[in-house]
This record gives structure tokens, C-alpha cells and sequence, in this order.
């Protein structure tokens, strides 16, 4: 049986399709301003007996395709818990959210945190920023690990922050030195929510913010741990979809 697990977020959708457990087909694609269409896009000569969906824009896909779904926290955790067998914490930083997800040693959910009140400590947040210093937001975390020295970013709030961003430079204030004040602000700010739920044995660093080699960088340091990274980390949740399908089945 082949199963398809469909992440539908903010900013992207992802969608894995499993054969007993091994992924066999991925694909990704922008969000856009109309998920549903993008959605059937994606889909477009795939195969699979049972769709289940999970993200932002799950529901959609539940009465177009008369599909189950299954919330963001469970299937990160199902994906996660796949990927990593000895996982404890699944934090996953996407485009508008924070996820912070402690599990039992089965792989049940044993407490979670959830930031998405605003845009603070999330992919938005570090987006808008690099497009305030210039930078391709693929590239920021590279010029953030090229920074000199330390600068200090006061506000977390994303209008705040930007006209402070933009206070700097005109103070002559190295961009790149901007950019790591930034990614320390957003770690600092994880590192909160880690904290209150748990930072106990081995933590897998999920979502489009875990492709950023800062983020990385700066939580391992501030940890004083290994930051477990999947090799694409923005399609756990989809394959944690796809797993749970095939377990319904």
C-alpha cells in the first residue's frame, strides 16, 4: 500500500508518499495564495491508496479529498520518532510557528509548547529581517556566521525589530553583524521554550528554520548539545502523515 502524508504550511507544502515506512516519492512547492490549487499540483500523477493531511491548510484537503487529518504536533512527532528512534524533543520552527514537542520513550506525547501568537522567532521573522539587510534568505544564516562582533537586537516584535534593524545601519553597522544580533534574538528566544518543556536527551531540530546553518549553529552552542537535523527537515511532518496512514490502514 502506498500512502501520501500532505504538510500543508504558511509558506510551503510538502508531500511524502510511503511504502511500509520507506519514502518512495517527495515533492515540494511554494504555498502561495491559493493552497488548495497548488495542492492538486502537487499531487498531478502521483499514486497512492489513502491521503492523509496535517499543517495550516489540512482542512482543505479534508473536504476536497475527503481525507483524514491528523494535527501538526502528532505527525512532527510520528515523523520525528521514525527518522530519530532515541528522539526526546522535536523542536520545529516553521514559517509562522514554534513547535516545542517532548515524547515518551513509546513515542507519545508527553508535553508540547506552541508559539504562533506572532511572528516573533519564527521563518517570518528571520525572512523579513534578511530582506531588510539585503540579504537572499537562503543565504542569512551564512553571513550571520560571518559576523565580527556582537550586537545586541532589543525587540522581538518584527515591526520593532525591523525599524531597529534599519536604525543600525544607518549607525554604519555591519550587516552581517546585524544578522547574527538576529539569529541570537531567535535563539535566545527557543531556547525559552525549550527550556519550560524539556532539554533532556537527544533534541531533532525540524522545519524550514533547521535548513538555517545559524540556528544550528547557535542552539548546539547554547544547549552544549548535539542538535539533531533531518536530511530534509521540512518533510517530517508530511512523512509522519504518510506513516499514520499507513498505520490506519
Amino acid at each position: 500500500m502506498r500512502c501520501a502524508g500532505i504538510d500543508i504550511g504558511s509558506r510551503t507544502i510538502e508531500i511524502v508518499i510511503t511504502e511500509k515506512s520507506k519514502i518512495v516519492d517527495c515533492r515540494q512547492t511554494e504555498t502561495g495564495y491559493d493552497p488548495l490549487m497548488q495542492t492538486k499540483k502537487l499531487l498531478k500523477g502521483l499514486s497512492y491508496d489513502r491521503i492523509m493531511a496535517t499543517g495550516y491548510g489540512r482542512n482543505l484537503v479534508e473536504i476536497e479529498f475527503d481525507s483524514p487529518t491528523v494535527t501538526e504536533i502528532k505527525a512532527y512527532a510520528i515523523g520525528a520518532k521514525e527518522l530519530f528512534p532515541a528522539v526526546t524533543t522535536v523542536l520545529d520552527i516553521g514559517g509562522q510557528d514554534c513547535k516545542v514537542i517532548a515524547l515518551f520513550d513509546n513515542g507519545k506525547i508527553k508535553k508540547f509548547e506552541m508559539n504562533d501568537r506572532c511572528a516573533a522567532g519564527t521563518g517570518k521573522f528571520l525572512e523579513v529581517m534578511a530582506n531588510t539587510l539585503g540579504f537572499d534568505i537562503n543565504e542569512f544564516g551564512d553571513h550571520a556566521l560571518s559576523a565580527k562582533k556582537d550586537i545586541q537586537i532589543n525587540s522581538m516584535c518584527t515591526v520593532f525589530a525591523e525599524s531597529e534593524v534599519i536604525s543600525l545601519i544607518s549607525k554604519g553597522q555591519s550587516r552581517n553583524d546585524i544578522a547574527l544580533g538576529l539569529h541570537k534574538s531567535v535563539a535566545r528566544r527557543t531556547i525559552s521554550m525549550l527550556k519550560r518543556v524539556t532539554t533532556n536527551g537527544m533534541i531533532v531540530f525540524a522545519g524550514g528554520v533547521a535548513k538555517n546553518p545559524c540556528m544550528r549553529d547557535l542552539l548546539a552552542k547554547l544547549l552544549e548539545q548535539v542538535i539533531y537535523v533531518p536530511e530534509n527537515p521540512q518533510t517530517v511532518g508530511a512523512y509522519g502523515a504518510s506513516l499514520l496512514a499507513q498505520e490506519k490502514m
